[in-house]
């Protein structure tokens, strides 16, 4: 047993993040609990710091902790790496040229201005100057790894704010190399020519990632088109491993950071026709590997720290997220990007960055810094990293209420005394998709008169510019309904596709118009049953419907006559809705 312990030294560890990752990634997923947060959380609780502090005492804690940080560290790296080589999957570089002006402009003016506000701090504070600027650059980098998770769970990557936010963090990702430059050069007392050595050592940088780039260019797809002719997995699943590692390491050789070459990896692999395979092998290895880094980032979190410092390390994160959220806030707002969005980015990208776990320490080791004061350093960006899910959830309602306002008053203008006339006696549809898209299309063949209202604004600012009587809005306030002269409207049809808002429309509804008919779409017949409780007159459950659909299709084909199929159908349909007419009388 000691042998196979020896010749594998993380097997426990391995074993146990496994069991870990197999337990929690179900059950987040059916409670809905941000994934990053609670790995975090689970590698404080369980890491060095957490249980495994009463190892000695309680012996069988070994079973449930990491008391070795070691083995973790090492393949939590390979996390970083594969979140980076999915980022350039996502990307060209066609698209990432297209970024150009918010890489090198606003991500460079971030950088110098949060490094410059937060070094002044630190030097007001007694630290020497050497101390200051390091301490400035490093807490001016946010985390690729935690805000590219967000942005791909909300799916807005591909939004004016996702390319933003990750043009940001590109150019963090490529001050990491002079920093460490820097860090290295103050080490060694230098300061004549400061400017000059950092700015060709980067020039050199640049130099080496356009190399390695073209060279690639020529090798990965010939190689990919060579080896992957008889479409085996394996070979598939190697060629990717090796060009992601194996490019990694050549910008390691080069002096530059592993994870720009797992970037520059997914960038070559992005322009040819074997993206979507790759995706696709390397998805869930990305998912554990990422699991892995957030756990071990929660495992370098003394909170018997935080204990010791209960005002000034609560105050120091709060203080980050404040500098960088309105330095990062200035800028998108300059870029363009509204101020609702802007501070949401702000928020965004106000936490510390993984990369400080390895300038720190590489600071620490150079007596840049104290350990007391690089320990501190650490506990700020890791815990700020804890906070970023919820400072991101604040964020988005921000952006969304600044969105709401906008989108009222650009098209609360357009509910005129003309437009609502024509809808007097009509209909209201609540939700502009497809369905009710469609039953919009019935109306106005029927020359029955309508007005709609829908949550995304790019949907109304298009169907409106077209001119479809369709508004910005919440059916369900009270002030709207007024404003649409609801209670002179025939019914009021509720198409949205999410339950939780639909039930929420049909209480705020009866509310304000308690006699008026409503009209309900749910996903199954027990979201059907507390719409029809909450006071909706008539509910059409999707699964029912798709069912009776179904069911028909199959009848004629095996020889079931139309009329007798249909009214197979409409006796099914009257069952299913009277007992649903029982449920809520029960």
């Amino acid at each position: 047993m000691q042998e196979q312990h020896s010749a594998m030294p993380y097997l426990r560890e391995i074993l146990l993040f496994l069991t870990l990752a197999g337990v929690l990634i179900p059950l987040l997923q059916r409670w809905r609990i941000n994934q990053v947060l609670a790995f975090l959380a689970v590698g404080a609780v369980l890491g060095p710091f957490g249980l495994a502090l009463w190892l000695t005492e309680m012996p069988w804690l070994g079973y449930l902790t990491f008391p070795r940080l070691e083995g973790v560290v090492a393949l939590a790296d390979l996390g970083v790496l594969f979140l980076m080589f999915m980022i350039g999957l996502e990307l060209s570089a066609e698209r990432l040229w297209s970024l150009r002006r918010w890489v090198f402009g606003l991500g460079t003016a971030q950088v110098l201005a949060s490094a410059s506000i937060i070094g002044a701090i630190a030097y007001l504070f007694g630290n020497t100057v050497q101390a200051a600027v390091v301490l400035g650059f490093v807490l001016s980098l946010s985390s690729t790894a935690v805000v590219v998770q967000l942005l791909n769970e909300r799916r807005s990557m591909a939004s004016p704010l996702g390319q933003a936010s990750f043009s940001i963090l590109m150019l963090q990702d490529l001050a990491v190399v002079p920093l460490l430059i820097l860090i290295g050069v103050l080490a060694h007392g230098q300061t004549e020519g400061l400017a000059w050595l950092v700015s060709l050592t980067l020039l050199k940088s640049i130099g080496a990632i356009v190399l390695i780039y073209l060279l690639g260019r020529r090798l990965v797809r010939p190689l990919f088109r060579a080896m992957v002719k008889q479409g085996q997995p394996d070979v598939f699943m190697a060629l990717t491993l090796l060009s992601t590692l194996g490019i990694a390491g050549l910008t390691a050789l080069a002096g530059l950071s592993m994870a720009l070459g797992a970037l520059l990896a997914g960038l070559l692999l992005a322009e040819t026709e074997f993206k979507h395979e790759v995706e696709i092998t390397i998805e869930p290895f990305k998912g554990l590997l990422m699991g892995l880094f957030f756990m071990s980032v929660g495992m370098s979190i003394d909170v018997r720290e935080v204990l010791h410092s209960p005002l000034w390390i609560p105050a120091s994160v709060l203080g980050l997220f404040a500098i960088k959220a309105l330095v990062v806030a200035l800028l998108f707002r300059l870029g363009g990007l509204n101020w609702g969005r802007s501070m949401e980015g702000g928020l965004l990208l106000g936490q510390g960055g993984e990369f400080a776990f390895i300038v720190v320490g590489y600071a620490t080791a150079s007596k840049l810094l104290d350990a007391e004061l690089g320990q501190f350093i650490l506990l700020v960006v890791g815990l700020s990293l804890c906070v970023t899910p919820l400072a991101a959830k604040i964020g988005g309602l921000i952006g969304d209420k600044w969105d709401l306002r906008q989108q009222l008053a650009q098209h609360g203008a357009a509910l005129d005394a003309g437009a609502l006339a024509a809808a007097r006696g009509g209909v209201i549809i609540a939700g502009f998709g497809r369905v009710g898209q469609l039953l919009a299309q019935m109306l106005t063949t029927q020359q029955i008169g309508y007005i709609a209202f829908e949550h995304d604004a790019a949907l109304v600012t298009r169907l409106h510019s077209a001119g479809l009587p369709v508004h910005f809005g919440d059916a369900a306030r009270a002030e709207l309904l007024r404003k649409a002269h609801a209670d002179q409207a025939a019914a009021i049809v509720l198409t949205m596709d999410h339950p939780a808002a639909t039930l929420n429309a049909v209480r705020g509804i009866r509310r304000e118009l308690p006699s008026i008919p409503i009209f309900a779409r749910s996903r199954d017949e027990q979201h059907a049953l507390a719409l029809m409780r909450a006071g909706a007159t008539t509910v059409i459950p999707e699964t029912l419907e798709a069912s009776l659909q179904l069911s028909a299709f199959v009848l004629q084909t095996m020889g079931v006559a139309d009329a007798t199929a249909a009214q197979a159908m409409q006796r099914e349909r009257d069952r299913h809705l009277a007992a649903l007419e029982q449920g809520r009388a029960g």
